[in-house]
């Protein structure tokens, strides 16, 4: 029978990628209500943030599919998980569509974890081709673009000679190199006496315990967060006229 196993520190890791997530979000928000004014597009801090919050995440999906396969997969639990993924990341595309005219979420962060998920299973006992095929996806990334990729039936897909005009874009190359570099990363953390820490540490400080359950829940988190910063802000907005 699969076995449930949770490391305590990778649920606060994934808590502190969620934590950046809502600060991030809800900067954005401020300037999406002309509350304070952020450049997302061209400032480099933003931009180096965003890139660190989905590395994060995404380096934690491969670790996590490492784990969920240690004991055997728990395909009742998979497919659930995979479900709400991809329910979730239909509702954002419709939701973007009415909000962001012009700028509809396609292939936002949800739609690639859906992805990942499932490309992932067919890397998850394969360290070493993962390092290997991972590294290479995020160099393809930085050395090659091509005007075939900015057809929108292939955003999806990745190198693009532009960004496309949407909210959210985490396109399959770079990110599944991210993904697969995750699953190497798990494997050592089982196997590599250096990285075992993070198998064994455990903290009882309210911040650690805080963080790890809001790493347990992130996806309900990344679902809710925002309409409940929206909501805030709009009453905010109504208040102070």
């Amino acid at each position: 029978m699969p076995v449930s196993t949770r490391y305590q520190l990778i649920d606060i890791l994934r808590g502190v990628a969620i934590a950046m997530m809502v600060f991030y979000h809800f900067c954005y928000d401020l300037t999406y209500f002309q509350l304070a004014k952020f450049d997302f597009y061209r400032d480099p801090f933003w931009l180096n943030l965003r890139t660190l919050i989905i590395s994060l995440f995404l380096g934690l999906v491969g670790v996590s599919l490492v784990l969920a396969a240690e004991h055997g997969i728990n395909w009742q639990r998979y497919l659930k998980r995979l479900g709400l993924l991809v329910l979730f990341a239909l509702a954002i595309s419709i939701n973007s569509y009415f909000m962001f005219p012009g700028r509809t979420i396609v292939f936002g962060i949800l739609h690639f974890i859906a992805f990942a998920s499932v490309a992932g299973l067919l890397f998850v006992r394969w360290p070493g081709v993962s390092l290997l095929v991972g590294s290479g996806i995020i160099v393809l990334d930085r050395i090659y673009q091509h005007s075939f990729f900015d057809q929108a039936w292939v955003h999806w897909l990745g190198l693009m000679t532009h960004k496309p005009a949407t909210e959210d874009y985490v396109p399959v190359i770079p990110w599944f190199g991210v993904v697969l570099v995750g699953i190497f990363v798990g494997h050592q953390m089982q196997r590599a006496p250096a990285l075992r820490f993070f198998t064994t540490w455990q903290s009882s400080t309210p911040l650690a315990r805080g963080l790890a359950l809001a790493g347990r829940h992130s996806l309900l988190i990344y679902v809710m967060h925002q309409p409940i910063l929206f909501g805030l802000l709009w009453v905010t907005m109504q208040v102070l006229g």
